[in-house]
């Protein structure tokens, strides 16, 4: 829900009244969230503990945001009061994290972690809750670009005694990570009044409220260095010159202060996530407003913890597409739209509050007025999922028919599928992709093409490629259903094939025992074992590729034919006015996704034996018996 704001003697007379918890619900129902019962009771308890704290401190016109919504996440803040600096004069804000705790603890000697009374799993440490809250906010909100000293952080435990959150005492505090317990109210209430002056927090609260939203100056820089000293990226020929093409139009809409789109469009493994990461490290460095931003959770999720890793600052540069419904015209100069052919009709999701919902804009609107200069990223094969709509002529047509000029680069290079182009022609054409018929692979010294006679042997030969020191998964045509884990914690093994049965990668972001999350499949050592869908295959890829082709997609006089019905992807069934057509293309792509995963080489296996066949009669590759070398040990 957008802040609930009023004074703190406004916030006192609604707690006293009784009807705080009812407005700040019928706030949120206005807004289309609903409230849960621990909302309320968390509301009840600690929120008039706060406006009688400020009244007590003589503070009572001091302005409170309550449940503020961090721009561009869904992530909310307990409260943010704004006021006057008694010593300056200037603006002042406090971050407020409000904890009900009695008692916590260190997490096994964590000095970030925490556990806390009858709460399951460790707990991040308030301190630093409100320390990364503020600086989120410093590095976003273009009120605290001329003084980031406007705004501090605490975190009060307003039920809590010293002695039973001594661990958490223990961290020191920074002027962003303060932490106040019930004991302390004395220095609580002396915090409160060397932050705020007794007078009218109206304006600060109004500027903060209206500022811009874009990452700030020092966010930049920081990106800059960090991306820079992480950076193993060279950019050959046409990715250069994409690069050079992005760099060049984004000069030209600067200096002819006029907006202006780039589209890139290239196959699999043809550069464009190393020229998105290359152009965000080299605007971020000339202190450019840019942002990164795909329709990927898998995808979007990697970044941040490998281009981000360590850094939440860093990892707050990449969003997703649907981060940007409440956002301002040219809010930002660059926004970097990464697997573009991912982008939506328009941003609404399940989480979508009902009364946003009948006036949301198209995506690609959003997309393209929040920058100066959208860039969009993609491969028109790799659109999956009904809904989705990036093509080089859908944004193409759409931006101009705004008013707004595009550039648009090609890449032909080929850089996954050990560089073979011919690899990826015999895709299109296996698929009918291009229009062309299927064509007989002889092998071009650059790619591995086998087709496995049986599940179990199609794993056999990829274990055998792990061990020996590369990367494989196995991935499959959305044909099983795809169970939530059973009730001893354990994966079920839904994709089954005779008396083979494999689970499916893990649906959520949490592990499931050894299982990496969702996002982590692809690049988690732990993620062989499960077989991937084309949700978390995709923008991925690794050594050694499985690819079972289900009974959605099999050959029939000579060439691949869909079966629409086979598929259990929730996203076909949810969606009634999916013609045969668009599902033909859907899965149809999603194939050419799972197909073009494999740096080095890719095994085949089809469930249906007229496929199989089919496809031992396109793959006639001679090779040379595989050697094994044993040495004897002493």
């Amino acid at each position: 829900m957008s802040a609930y704001r009023t004074s703190a003697a406004g916030l006192l007379r609604s707690a006293t009244g009784g009807t705080l918890v009812e407005v700040l619900t019928e706030q949120a129902r206005h807004s289309g969230h609903g409230v849960s019962p621990a909302e309320k009771r968390s509301w009840a308890r600690s929120l008039p503990v706060l406006a009688q704290d400020l009244a007590d401190a003589g503070l009572t016109g001091v302005e409170v945001l309550v449940e503020y919504q961090l721009p561009l996440t869904s992530r909310r803040v307990d409260a943010v009061l704004a006021g006057v600096d008694p010593h300056t004069g200037d603006d002042s804000y406090l971050v407020v994290e409000l904890k009900q705790w009695s008692y916590a603890t260190a997490y096994e000697d964590s000095d970030t972690l925490v556990a806390v009374e009858q709460a399951r799993g460790p707990r991040l440490h308030p301190g630093l809750q409100v320390q990364d809250y503020c600086r989120y906010l410093t590095d976003f909100l273009g009120v605290f670009g001329r003084d980031q000293r406007l705004l501090r952080g605490a975190a009060y435990l307003h039920n809590a005694v010293d002695r039973d959150v001594a661990d958490l005492l223990d961290r020191p505090a920074t002027e962003q990570s303060r932490i106040f317990t019930g004991q302390r109210r004395g220095q609580w209430l002396d915090h409160l009044r060397s932050r705020f002056a007794p007078a009218s927090g109206a304006g600060a609260a109004d500027r903060f409220l209206t500022s811009t939203v874009r990452p700030s100056r020092h966010l930049l820089a920081y990106a800059a260095a960090e991306l820079k000293e992480r950076s193993h990226f060279v950019l050959l020929d046409e990715q250069h010159v994409a690069y050079e093409l992005v760099m060049h139009a984004i000069e030209r809409a600067r200096k002819a202060n006029q907006k202006r789109a780039v589209v890139v469009a290239g196959g699999p493994g043809s550069g464009k996530s190393v020229i998105a990461l290359t152009v965000l490290g080299e605007l971020a460095r000339r202190n450019r407003s840019v942002l990164h931003a795909t329709g990927s959770r898998s995808f979007t999720q990697t970044l941040r913890r490998y281009a981000g890793r360590g850094s939440t600052r860093l990892q707050s540069l990449f969003k997703y597409f649907n981060s940007f419904m409440d956002a301002e015209p040219n809010d930002i100069e660059v926004l970097i739209c990464d697997e573009a052919h991912r982008v939506r009709e328009n941003s609404v999701n399940r989480y979508t509050p009902r009364a946003r919902r009948d006036v949301a804009r198209p995506q690609l609107e959003e997309l393209i007025s929040l920058a100066r200069v959208p860039v969009f990223l993609l491969d028109e094969h790799q659109v999956v999922k009904p809904g989705e709509l990036g093509s080089v002529d859908v944004i193409s047509a759409f931006a101009r028919r705004i008013g707004v000029d595009v550039d648009v680069v090609s890449l032909h290079d080929q850089f996954r599928c050990g560089g073979s182009e011919a690899y990826e022609e015999w895709v299109l054409d296996l698929l009918g992709l291009d229009g062309d018929e299927p064509s007989v692979w002889t092998g071009d010294g650059r790619f591995d093409v086998r087709i496995a006679e049986s599940p179990q042997e199609l794993e056999a030969y990829l274990a055998d490629r792990q061990e020996t020191g590369g990367t494989a998964r196995m991935s499959a045509g959305y044909c099983w259903p795809w169970s939530d884990p059973g009730t001893d914690g354990t994966l079920v093994p839904d994709v089954t094939i005779g008396d083979w049965a494999r689970p499916w990668n893990v649906k959520s972001e949490r592990s499931v025992g050894a299982a990496p999350g969702s996002a982590f499949w692809a690049t988690d050592p732990n993620g062989f074992g499960q077989v991937g869908c084309v949700y978390t295959a995709q923008g991925f890829e690794y050594d050694w590729s499985g690819v079972i082709i289900g009974p959605d997609l099999v050959a029939r006089d000579g060439r691949l034919v869909t079966r629409r019905e086979e598929s259990k992807d929730p996203a076909f069934r949810s969606r009634r006015s999916l013609s045969d057509e668009e599902a033909d293309r859907l899965i149809r792509n999603t194939y050419k996704v799972l197909l073009t995963r494999g740096m080095r080489g890719t095994v085949l296996y089809a469930t249906d034996p007229q496929t199989r066949e089919f496809l031992r009669g396109l793959v006639r590759v001679r090779r040379a018996p595989e050697i094994r070398f044993e040495v004897e040990a002493g």
